[in-house]
């Protein structure tokens, strides 16, 4: 028999917010996230008959001169030419009129007909006669597989890029990534940049640090045998929202999380906690983390001592130490986040749980793991 998983307040909250909601039902929960459907059914009952105390221990308009109507045509022009160029920089390397065409076809009722054919430097005949020219195979193949490209594209809310959709492609209209690449470029689908995000904790303290012992070694054999672990924050009106994260590099899998108003030794150790109860990790785990003062701290560190975990730090002000971490935090915030402004702490909270336990654990597919998602990597979760 398996291991029992285990599962704190917040991530109970968060699950039966989303019922309530009406985003899901019952079954469809349990199912995204591996739960027994009786289970999620409690503690939407527990929750409905407790509340937040539930789940304890876990005008008229001036007419405008001839002048003002010139200038304002003048600006519309230029945004619509470089939006057209935006959108068909990868025309301009491909050098093809057929594939310019196309893109004028495709995007022939956001941009006039007219304005695409000048600024790409293509005539209008040749367009009108292409596009009465009987298409080939290889054009009706590339049309298709471009609506798949969008298709996918869409789905993973523009994060993607060329190999990973490729690697996604139906099994009927599989095709190289030059040839994805190609059209993507021509049709301006591209991946969202991830960029790098400073840190929030403070090193500068003058409790015990431990060595490090991971020194940026990543590589893994089996699930639970090194985690990572990070505080990173969202801004919301209501404030700043900190988010402490671990992470499993076997699979790169976010085991445990955990959310709070304020940055202290009670959010790392809730992170830790929520790991734990959903893997079951055992003794002689490498536990790596900055040295910051949460986790340096007493609490903390009784915490890992407890479990038998070994303690490994970053050096000081080095990045590169917890590089997969950082990195998860930059995906989080460029795929994710960073589409909302948040009015509340709870909408933020709603935001990264979505992100972790619907998309990035279960769906999201990832480079180092040949595009597996995390979850389906070794034993799952």
């Amino acid at each position: 028999m398996g291991q029992r998983k285990k599962f704190d307040k917040a991530f109970k909250e968060q699950v039966v917010l989303r019922i309530l909601a009406k985003e899901t039902s019952v079954g469809d929960a349990a199912t995204e996230l591996d739960v027994h459907y009786t289970t999620v059914r409690d503690w939407v009952r527990t929750y409905k008959r407790d509340g937040e105390s539930s789940f304890p221990g876990s005008g008229n308009l001036k007419a405008e001169d001839d002048e003002m109507r010139k200038l304002r045509k003048q600006l519309a022009d230029l945004k619509e030419e470089n939006e057209i160029l935006k959108k068909a920089a990868g025309l301009l390397r491909e050098k093809s009129e057929i594939i310019t065409f196309t893109f004028i076809h495709e995007h022939r009722f956001e941009f006039r007909i007219a304005k695409m054919c000048q600024v790409l430097e293509v005539s209008r005949s040749g367009y009108y006669a292409h596009i009465h020219r009987p298409e080939s195979k290889r054009s009706v193949a590339n049309r298709a597989l471009l609506d798949t490209i969008k298709a996918i594209h869409s789905s993973s809310r523009r994060i993607y890029g060329s190999p990973q959709i490729t690697k996604n492609l139906p099994s009927e209209q599989k095709a190289s990534r030059g040839r994805v690449a190609r059209l993507m470029q021509a049709n301006g689908i591209r991946s969202k940049v991830v960029k790098k995000y400073k840190a929030t904790t403070n090193s500068s303290h003058n409790l015990p640090v431990a060595d490090n012992i991971v020194n940026q070694n990543f590589k893994t054999s089996k699930p639970n045998e090194k985690w990572l672990s990070d505080i990173t924050y969202i801004s919301t009106a209501e404030g700043w929202l900190y988010l402490a994260g671990v992470l499993d590099l076997h699979g790169r899998k976010l085991v445990g999380w955990a959310m709070d108003s304020r940055m202290k030794t009670e959010l790392v150790c809730a992170a830790l906690k929520q790991a734990i109860g959903r893997t079951g990790a055992s003794k002689g785990l490498i536990v790596h983390s900055d040295r910051g003062v949460q986790y340096a701290s007493k609490g903390y560190q009784q915490l890992l001592k407890k479990h038998e975990f070994i303690c490994s730090m970053s050096r000081k002000g080095n990045c590169y130490d917890n590089a997969p971490m950082e990195s998860f935090w930059g995906k989080l915030k460029m795929e994710w986040l960073n589409d909302y402004t948040f009015k509340t702490r709870a909408e933020a909270k709603k935001a990264v749980f979505e992100y972790i336990e619907l998309f990035y654990n279960r769906r999201r597919t990832h480079s180092s793991n040949d595009y597996i998602p995390p979850f389906k990597v070794g034993i799952d979760q």
